[in-house]
């Protein structure tokens, strides 16, 4: 079975060596040395500073919200993992969604200022598929209506937009450390946080608002990244330059068996910023056609995702009556496809020669 992606699973020795550590230290959670050491390395690879480690990247965008005091209506795109909106809707905050730019899948900024009202309190765009937005337009909006802006940077890890970080733009910006993610941790996430006084507050947010022993001083929860998930990030973070390799020798490879062809539309990328070759989305002619892919390929086990559909002006739960045409349209067309660091080529030539026979529409469902 070859499924969209395949989680990343280290030298099972060296996860050892460092289980061993935990086990010999009888630290399992609470600001672990585990945990310290990932929040240094990983501020040094990603080239930021105030980096907080959490259990998982839906907590790293409610504590954001939290920290910001956002209140009221939150721009967002409809065009990405469900968590972006439904931790809005979690934190008491009214999603109100900016459609997105048809090459790009990113929140569109020329239609950001025409949905800011006296109730917008922040914008929330995501790096979508790990794709740069265009971080100084969005920022010069946010500047202009005096609004916070927090990335989601779920899909974004160790992107770089003009030589620096993606993750140093915004007020703050949020990652997730899932197991389907390029970095992971099993589970877990970080918010990179501008203002110091504001990380000092994530700092108490995450941990019940205890600051020290027999003293609470915050209101809190408890969302810590624990030594184990730890473990696995720093086996992980060893290993990025041999799966960033990996992964760009198949994107490419996808780039150049599919560019020209007037049946699948790629991503336009941003060429500004780097890439992490997270995902390879494809969108075609239309949903008929999707469903054709998606059988073809999936009569040979080969199962690819619908990321993301639906669009999510489309959730029960959120207001109605905010049309986002281009959003709704890509998300009935897109599907993306396999791509990890030891996908077989063989395996990656047949996926190619599946869909680029069932995208020209010939009927087989």
């Amino acid at each position: 079975m070859i499924n969209v992606t395949k989680t990343y699973l280290p030298n099972v020795e060296k996860y050892k060596s460092y289980v061993d550590k935990i086990f010999s230290s009888g630290w399992l959670t609470n600001n672990g040395h585990m945990v310290q050491e990932l929040e240094r390395r990983l501020s040094e690879y990603l080239g930021v500073k105030n980096l907080l480690l959490v259990s998982n990247g839906t907590l790293a965008l409610q504590i954001a919200y939290k920290i910001l005091d956002l209140r009221g209506d939150v721009l967002t795109t409809p065009f990405t993992f469900v968590a972006t909106t439904s931790s809005l809707v979690w934190e008491g905050l009214t999603p109100v969604f900016v459609d997105i730019d048809p090459n790009t899948f990113n929140m569109d900024p020329e239609k950001i200022a025409g949905k800011i009202t006296k109730n917008t309190s922040a914008i929330v765009p995501v790096h979508v598929f790990g794709n740069a937005c265009e971080v100084e337009r969005i920022q010069e909006t946010a500047n202009e209506y005096n609004l916070k802006v927090i990335y989601d940077a779920a899909h974004a890890f160790g992107v770089k937009y003009k030589d620096q970080s993606i993750a140093n733009y915004g007020d703050i910006a949020t990652f997730s450390f899932h197991s389907t993610k390029v970095f992971h941790t099993i589970e877990g996430g970080a918010l990179v946080i501008k203002d110091d006084d504001l990380f000092k507050r994530a700092k108490l947010k995450i941990n019940f608002g205890i600051p020290g022993p027999d003293m609470v001083t915050d209101l809190g929860i408890n969302c810590k990244m624990n030594e184990f998930q730890a473990a696995m990030g720093l086996c992980v973070l060893e290993d990025m330059d041999l799966i960033l390799s990996h992964r760009k020798k198949i994107y490419k490879k996808y780039c150049g068996a599919f560019q020209g062809n007037s049946h699948i539309k790629l991503q336009k990328i941003n060429s500004e910023a780097s890439q992490n070759y997270s995902y390879f989305p494809v969108v075609l002619d239309s949903e008929s056609v999707l469903l054709n892919v998606r059988y073809a390929l999936n009569k040979e086990d080969i199962f690819p995702r619908r990321y993301f559909y639906p669009s999510l002006e489309e959730l029960p739960y959120v207001q109605e009556n905010q049309p986002a045409h281009v959003s709704n349209d890509i998300s009935k067309r897109i599907l993306c496809l396999p791509i990890y660091e030891n996908l077989e080529e063989d395996m990656q030539d047949k996926i190619i020669e599946i869909v680029r026979e069932a995208s020209r529409g010939t009927e087989q469902i």
